[in-house]
């Protein structure tokens, strides 16, 4: 079928040399590290430690966030076999489409919209929070309309959106420029954070550091795991169990190592650079998550944790008031750099969907002068900023959950289908085990899908249906694979 003709490598490397559409190589290992951990570190390791330990895992949460890592290293090592062979902007949606084919592509590229904008947003709107927190410490108090918990129109969100479109569209050396001096703040702020902690640690806390299990049958009808509707299974806290239920939630922690994938195309030595880069990223946030949950759950009982500040209230507990402004100013820091990561992921998937005709090609054009989408780079600007100052996100939140799970799984079996169908190609990365390991990162994902409530299941499906209808009003017709069809060569798109 038609939908189903895949793009092949070298034609998707062969597009990124038109003038009008070719995106300038400027980024580095260093540089793709640093994105990877600008995104990747965020609100999760400033509440997340406190909200799982208290509810589901106790002190034992060190493991749960080994057990997300190992689940993220199962899909990052087929991202970066993929990144590394085909050196193209859009990440999972370009990968798709060198071996599921157009349909399935489009659905994933459509999928990443739905991930990156919603989560571009809803961070906006906790960069908000922050910084109106911060503001009141220091005796600025923001009026109630333009801040705080229902705002009319949230202003800080909006404005920090589009100064960081701006940055974006000036240019990727800049952005990533931006994001090492914001980075290196917030990984400082955290390092302070973990070795101030160390001096009040309790070793009583540790104890026990898996707590016996409790179930947890409060969850009902469509806020109830789909793995509970499907098998009857009654969620458990704590215990072994406990610790893989708390992975499912912190696993989201680390959302965002993807996304150095985006910048392929803007690499200088991707073949090299992207999988260091990939895996670089996940190894530090790793370290840091599991360091920084145990020097909170050792600073106090894991049952006393704060579920919305955790960290800044155990040092508050502890006598250490002044770790509170220090932990806003490191959580600002590093919302700043979530969102701008997550805009730049976001336009790139879009470009890489422009350029193929899916959505409208004029809008796929670079910048001549500072070599960026611009047009691109703006729209999801201003869309983000809207999302962010006008609508409560909160319920739609785990949506960026969802789709980053089912991102991972197509990549995963998208590995597997591309070393069967062209062994010839040259993989300055592999994937080792193939298709052992592929098949454990899709059965691990699967598994923390199913972990999700049914009303995110059915909020996914219905975005998929939107999205499945305008690729055949529009995509379809408008694809150059379906115009250039009549003089088609074999190894353009077959």
């Amino acid at each position: 079928m038609d939908i189903f003709r895949t793009k092949s490598v070298e034609q998707s490397i062969q597009d990124t040399e038109a003038p009008e559409h070719r995106l300038r190589k400027r980024l580095t290992a260093t540089d793709l590290t640093v994105f990877g951990i600008g995104v990747i570190v965020g609100t999760g390791i400033f509440v997340l430690t406190g909200q799982v330990a208290k509810q589901t895992a106790g002190p034992a949460v060190a493991l749960s966030f080994i057990v997300a890592a190992v689940v993220c290293g199962l899909a990052a090592l087929c991202y970066a076999e993929f990144a590394s062979t085909l050196p193209v902007a859009g990440s999972a949606y370009t990968f798709s489409f060198a071996t599921l084919g157009e349909f399935p592509a489009w659905v994933i590229g459509w999928d990443l919209m739905l991930e990156m904008a919603l989560a571009a947003a809803v961070v906006a709107v906790g960069w908000s929070g922050y910084f109106a927190s911060l503001m009141s410490s220091i005796g600025l108090t923001l009026p109630g309309w333009m801040a705080g918990d229902t705002p009319v129109i949230n202003v800080p969100a909006m404005l920090i959106v589009l100064i960081l479109t701006a940055i974006l569209v000036a240019g990727i050396k800049l952005s990533s420029r931006v994001n090492l001096v914001i980075v290196i703040i917030k990984v400082a702020v955290i390092l302070l954070v973990i070795v101030a902690g160390l001096f009040f640690v309790n070793a009583a806390n540790y104890t026990p550091f898996i707590p016996d299990p409790i179930s947890t049958p409060a969850v009902e009808g469509l806020k109830a795991p789909l793995i509970q509707v499907l098998f009857g299974i009654t969620p458990v806290a704590f215990g072994v169990i406990g610790i893989f239920s708390a992975a499912a939630i912190v696993f989201f922690a680390f959302i965002g190592f993807d996304i150095v994938a985006t910048a392929a195309e803007e690499t200088i030595e991707p073949q090299r650079d992207l999988p260091r880069g990939i895996i670089g990223s996940l190894l530090v946030c790793t370290v840091l998550y599991v360091a920084v949950s145990l020097v909170v759950v050792g600073m106090q009982p894991y049952s006393q944790l704060s579920t919305t500040a955790p960290l800044a209230d155990a040092f508050t507990a502890v006598g250490q008031n002044w770790a509170a402004a220090l932990i806003s100013i490191g959580a600002i820091a590093g919302l700043t750099t979530v969102v701008m990561i997550l805009m730049l992921g976001q336009s790139r998937v879009l470009f890489a969907m422009c350029r193929d005709g899916l959505l409208p090609r004029g809008l796929a054009k670079v910048h001549p002068k500072y070599g960026t989408p611009a047009r691109l780079t703006i729209i999801i600007g201003v869309v983000t900023a809207l999302l962010a100052g006008f609508i409560s996100l909160g319920a739609l939140a785990e949506l960026v959950n969802i789709g980053t799970l089912f991102a991972f799984v197509v990549v995963s079996i998208g590995v597997v289908i591309l070393r069967r169908t062209r062994p010839d190609l040259h993989r300055a990365f592999r994937t080792p085990m193939v298709p052992l390991l592929p098949i454990l990162s899709v059965l691990a994902c699967l598994y923390l899908m199913l972990n999700l409530p049914v009303e995110t299941w059915l909020r996914f499906l219905i975005w998929m249906v939107i999205g499945a209808a305008l690729y055949f009003l529009y995509g379809y017709r408008h694809s150059r694979a379906q115009r250039l069809r009549p003089g088609i060569k074999p190894d353009q798109f077959r």
